[in-house]
């Protein structure tokens, strides 16, 4: 595997990782604060991350690199609010963007089309990740405050949840 390409996956598993902690992170602060549905789609999204971690991890091996597993950073543990929780997520999902966009410039320059093919599902997966984001905080903006509308906001994030699921990593 091309050094350059390796080390850029490699950065990118602990952006992966990272997520994962850090929605970890957000998913915790809403259950303390009695947003079941929140948590529940926030502790979804985690594992969803790890699975996105789970599968350069294995993509790096299988084609004779060496995956290095990262360190777990803390993350921040208070939120302002709702909004400050999606806000931050929306602004963490453009940065992994911007990286998964330097991994296929990275790839193309380097001639690596395989690992340019490979990492086409990241770039359909961030702009999913991003409208849907940018889909919550709309939703929130128009909630303004709004107990009742908080309350369905959490509910109805739950039945999100309930209408994905993450795909296992191959063994």
């Amino acid at each position: 595997m091309n050094a350059r390409v390796e080390a850029a996956l490699n950065d990118q598993i602990q952006k992966e990782g990272s997520s994962s902690q850090f929605y970890l992170a957000m998913a915790s602060w809403a259950e303390n604060n009695g947003l079941n549905g929140t948590s529940k789609f926030l502790y979804t999204h985690s594992d969803e991350e790890r699975f996105h971690m789970l599968k350069l991890i294995k993509f790096v091996n299988e084609r004779g690199g060496k995956a290095l597993v990262p360190a777990i950073n803390q993350p921040p543990v208070e939120y302002k609010g709702l909004e400050d929780v999606f806000e931050q997520l929306l602004n963490h999902e453009l940065m992994v963007t911007d990286s998964i966009n330097n991994l296929v410039d990275i790839c193309l320059q380097e001639k690596d089309y395989s690992t340019h093919n490979f990492v086409q599902w990241y770039v359909s997966e961030q702009l999913e990740e991003e409208a849907l984001a940018r889909t919550i905080l709309d939703k929130l903006k128009l909630i303004d405050g709004d107990k009742g509308g908080m309350y369905m906001f959490d509910r109805d994030l739950e039945n999100i949840v309930s209408q994905s699921v993450t795909p296992p990593v191959k063994a």
